[in-house]
């Protein structure tokens, strides 16, 4: 029992020690996440523009089509995320946005042949997940605006409530690029102790137990493994291309988790259940 009151008092320090730190930055917490969240769309897209040439002939090759229906592909693709992240980023059409950009993953992952790469498809699934909390952020942001306007409606299952559905998704993909990291690679003891101490915060984000936390726990670890790993600055050629890509993903993921920290872990979680006690 006294362990357990340790515990939770450890809690309530660090995370007050977290709203002090992030305090300054705190209002501009939403608009920073929904930037980096689609950083990764933005990047996708200048690098399919800048290789014009070498993306329509690689498509058309493998999918077996004709160049005109590759390049209209393309340019639909490049067009898509550009528009549709601006839309995110300025808090516009956001359902619509959210919707357009996750078809933008599914059909590249087609087109390009990587269903099956495992690594890929966990990064893709949490960078959905960055997508559902800008919806859940965007439904929020509407309750709001619909509590100080409509004062009497009757009970119904309505998108003022939907919001904490799309957050439970969120933060169960968001964790999966981690859980894709630690499977990955040569196995030692350094990095056992290092992946079951981040597998410890990916389960505390998706059951939503001091969420605030462990998400900023994985936003610091992500930076650091972003930085190592994904160093695309001091690289030339395609490898510099593809650790570019995996750098600029991570960093949506990245997004995801702040705009976590900035919303909470919504009504589904253990954090905010434990307030009904």
């Amino acid at each position: 029992m006294a362990a357990e009151s340790s515990l939770r008092a450890a809690g309530d320090q660090i995370e007050h020690a977290i709203d002090t730190w992030t305090r300054p930055i705190k209002p501009h917490l939403p608009a920073i996440s929904r930037f980096l969240i689609v950083a990764t769309f933005y990047e996708d897209a200048l690098r399919i523009v800048a290789q014009w040439g070498i993306q329509l002939a690689y498509l058309s090759e493998r999918c077996h089509l004709p160049r005109v229906l590759t390049g209209l592909y393309l340019g639909f693709n490049v067009m898509s995320m550009l528009a549709f992240s601006t839309c995110i980023i300025t808090k516009r059409h956001v359902t619509v946005s959210v919707i357009a950009l996750a078809t933008v993953v599914a059909t590249q992952a087609i087109m390009y042949g990587l269903v099956f790469d495992m690594l890929f498809f966990l990064r893709n699934l949490s960078i959905t997940g960055g997508l559902l909390l800008v919806l859940s952020e965007s439904l929020l942001r509407r309750q709001s605006s619909n509590k100080s306007s409509v004062m009497f409606s009757l009970p119904q299952m309505s998108e003022n409530e939907r919001h904490k559905y799309f957050q439970l998704m969120g933060r169960v993909l968001l964790v999966l690029l981690f859980v894709g990291f630690i499977f990955n690679g040569e196995w030692s003891i350094m990095r056992i102790v290092f992946s079951l101490i981040g597998l410890a915060a990916c389960v505390m984000v998706i059951v939503g137990f001091r969420a605030k936390w462990s998400a900023t726990f994985l936003v610091s670890l992500l930076c650091i493994m972003n930085v190592l790993l994904n160093n695309w600055f001091n690289l030339s050629g395609y490898q510099r291309d593809f650790v570019k890509y995996d750098f600029f993903q991570t960093l949506s993921i990245v997004g995801g988790l702040l705009l976590l920290i900035s919303i909470g872990p919504g009504g589904l979680s253990y954090d905010e259940k434990k307030k009904e006690f």
